[in-house]
C-alpha cells in the first residue's frame, strides 16, 4: 500500500525527491516494473510511494498516477 506524493526534483541514478501529502520530503527510487516500462517522471508528476519501514525518509515509487 502506498502514499500519494508529487515529484519535486530528479537526481542522478533514477532517484527522485518527492513530497508526500503531509509535506514530508522523501528520497525515492523506481520499482523494477516502472523502470522496465520506461516510465519517465518530471517534476510535478503525481506518484504512489511505498515508504521504507526502517527509514521513513526513503521510499519506492510504485506507479505514476
Amino acid at each position: 500500500m502506498g502514499v500519494n506524493a508529487s515529484v519535486v526534483e530528479e537526481r542522478p541514478n533514477a532517484i527522485y525527491v518527492v513530497v508526500l501529502e503531509n509535506r514530508q520530503r522523501v528520497l525515492a527510487h523506481l520499482v523494477g516494473v516502472v523502470e522496465r516500462n520506461f516510465v519517465r517522471l518530471v517534476p510535478g508528476d503525481r506518484v504512489e510511494v511505498e515508504l521504507s519501514p526502517h527509514d521513513p525518509t526513503r521510499g519506492r515509487i510504485l506507479k505514476k498516477i
